[in-house]
């Protein structure tokens, strides 16, 4: 499937952008978006901007968005193991 957006030459003038570049980056910010969302997984995020998705990811993460997301609960439980291991390190 294909799908075409069409974009006034001014915002990419404005943003001085060339085409392919603004391009790649609405396809980032998109799979971004699904992918935050858990619409879709990183390999398949990666194969479609044509990348491993090691790099997919560090596009993401560059981008803003969240590539690991952790619950709640298991913060929580990290954080306190992390207290306790400075509480150690803080006894002589």
């Amino acid at each position: 499937m294909k799908i075409e957006v069409v974009v006034p030459d001014e915002l990419l003038t404005t943003l001085e952008q060339e085409p392919e570049d603004f391009r790649q980056q609405v396809l980032l910010y998109t799979l971004g978006k699904l992918y935050e969302a858990g619409h879709i997984s990183g390999g398949v995020g990666a194969r479609v901007m044509g990348c491993d998705r090691w790099e997919f990811y560090r596009l993401l993460s560059e981008s803003g968005f969240a590539v690991i997301d952790y619950p709640d609960e298991e913060l929580d439980r990290e954080a306190a193991v992390d207290a306790v291991w400075y509480e150690q390190r803080q006894t002589p």
